[in-house]
């Protein structure tokens, strides 16, 4: 007897309100695709190109119902080049060093995002709220080591020092940038721009159209970056239309 594809079984449910982590005074709500044992990488190719997003074994999509704010952003590799200011961070960490490893659960990388999770949201007001126990080394094992798609982990270092981690899912027609945390003791470094155009070199050196970069939030700082890569697609009205 032929065997359904698991996407036959694939359903979505709505979770529960909570805090957005982005814009203040803003309550969230996010699309679950279910169950996450069906989705493969396959499914997921799909779901990503549909605007989904993945945290650890979940995936989902904002879905809130008087807010349109989060957009779902991708990088055209083939047409990308890099700005003054882009050419400047390149050329400050030209010197990290890469190493790529499989998704797993290392202390030293746990230890690293601990600090750089309490001095990023140190100053955030509500952020406790929207991502409870930050430190925790169980939530950080669910929220980054566990994949159901093919997942790595890149390590930048200098002299031998941590300086930078990414959490990069392969995909079939680019990458996705899941998470990066750095060494927030570098307050002049460059660290997200050099991370976005070694993700870009890294994309292009595989034969791959696009770098996934998440959401983008006009009115959300944290976001605003994603806006200095060009051309770049957004997803609105179930179309991908470029800037």
């Amino acid at each position: 007897m032929t065997q359904p594809h698991p996407a036959t079984a694939l359903h979505f449910y709505l979770s529960h309100g909570y805090a957005c982590g982005y814009l203040p005074n803003k309550a969230a709500m996010s699309l679950i695709a279910a169950p996450h044992h069906s989705i493969d990488a396959k499914m997921y190719d799909t779901l990503i190109q549909q605007g989904f997003r993945r945290s650890g074994q979940f995936i989902y999509k904002p879905h809130c119902a008087h807010c349109q704010a989060c957009v779902p952003v991708r990088i055209v590799l083939k047409d990308f080049e890099p700005n003054r200011s882009q050419k400047r961070a390149h050329k400050q960490h030209q010197n990290l060093s890469t190493r790529i490893l499989t998704a797993h659960f290392n202390q030293a990388h746990y230890e690293f995002y601990a600090r750089y999770q309490k001095a990023r949201h140190a100053k955030d007001v509500g952020q406790q709220e929207a991502q409870p126990e930050l430190d925790d080394a169980e939530q950080y094992r669910h929220f980054l080591c566990l994949s159901q798609v093919e997942t790595v982990l890149v390590e930048f270092s200098e002299n031998n020092q941590l300086k930078m981690v990414s959490v990069i899912d392969l995909l079939a027609d680019g990458i996705s940038a899941v998470y990066t945390f750095y060494d927030p003791d570098d307050t002049k470094a460059s660290y997200g721009t050099y991370n976005v155009l070694w993700q870009i070199a890294w994309a292009k050196s595989l034969q791959l159209p696009y770098l996934y970069l998440g959401y983008w939030i006009k009115d959300s700082q944290k976001m605003a970056y994603k806006q200095n890569f060009h051309p770049l697609e957004k997803r609105i009205n179930s179309e991908w239309r470029q800037d």
